[in-house]
C-alpha cells in the first residue's frame, strides 16, 4: 500500500484537454501526465512522480493497466479476432512484471469516464475492464463519472473526487487478472464474487 498524503486517483478514458485543463486549475488537485510517450513505462512514472506531491487529490492522465484494459474489451468485442486472448495474456504479464519490480503500485482510486450511448447507437453495455472486473474486487476504488458536455464533465470529476468512500485496498495485480479472466461482462459488478465464468466455457 502506498503511504503518502494526497489522494492518487487516475483518470481512466478518453480525457479530452479541455477536462484535463479545467480539472487541473483547480486548487485541490494535482494534475499529472505522462512524459515523452504512451505506454506502461511512461503511465509507471506518471504514477511515481504522482507520488511527490502534497495536494489533496492527484489525478494521473495515464495508467499502467491501459493495454490489458484494451486487450481485455477486444476478447469480448462481437467482432472478435483469433488470438485476442493472447494478446490479453501477454499484456498482462508485462503489467504483472513491472508491478512485481516495484515499477508502480496501483493508485488509491480510479476514475472511470463511461460513455454514454447517443441516439442511433448500441444502447446496450460495452466491456469495460475498469467497470467489470477490476471494480468488482473493490467496488468502493472505482468511481464513475458519464461522459458530457465539458462544463458537466469537470463538475463530474470533481464532485466524485471529493466523496470517494473509504474501502479495503486492492489485492494483488495477479488475483485482478484472475478475476478478469474469469469475469462475464454482462454481470453486475458490485461485489467480488459477481460475474464469475470462464473464457473457456
Amino acid at each position: 500500500m502506498r503511504r503518502n498524503p494526497s489522494t492518487v486517483v487516475v483518470l481512466a478514458g478518453q480525457a479530452s484537454e479541455g477536462l484535463l485543463a479545467a480539472v487541473g486549475r483547480s486548487m485541490n488537485v494535482s494534475l499529472v501526465r505522462p512524459e515523452d510517450s504512451d505506454g506502461l513505462e511512461a503511465a509507471a512514472d506518471a504514477l511515481r512522480r504522482a507520488a511527490g506531491f502534497s495536494s489533496p487529490y492527484v489525478l494521473v492522465a495515464a495508467d499502467p493497466l491501459d493495454a490489458v484494459a484494451a486487450e481485455w474489451r477486444a476478447m469480448w468485442e462481437p467482432a472478435r479476432v483469433a488470438g485476442s486472448s493472447e494478446a490479453f495474456e501477454l499484456r498482462a504479464a508485462e503489467a504483472l512484471a513491472a508491478w512485481r519490480a516495484d515499477r508502480f503500485e496501483l493508485p488509491d482510486y480510479y476514475l472511470v469516464l463511461a460513455e454514454q450511448a447517443g441516439p442511433g447507437t448500441d444502447a446496450g453495455p460495452h466491456p469495460d475492464f475498469y467497470l467489470g472486473p477490476l471494480r468488482s474486487v473493490r467496488p468502493h476504488r472505482v468511481a464513475v463519472v458519464a461522459t458530457a458536455e465539458p462544463a458537466a464533465q469537470t463538475a463530474g470529476v470533481l464532485s466524485e473526487l471529493g466523496s470517494l468512500r473509504y474501502g479495503r485496498w486492492w489485492p494483488s495485480l495477479d488475483e485482478i487478472f484472475r478475476t478478469a479472466r474469469g469475469f462475464y461482462p454482462g454481470a453486475l459488478a458490485e461485489s467480488p464474487a459477481a460475474g464469475q465464468a470462464t473464457l473457456l466455457a
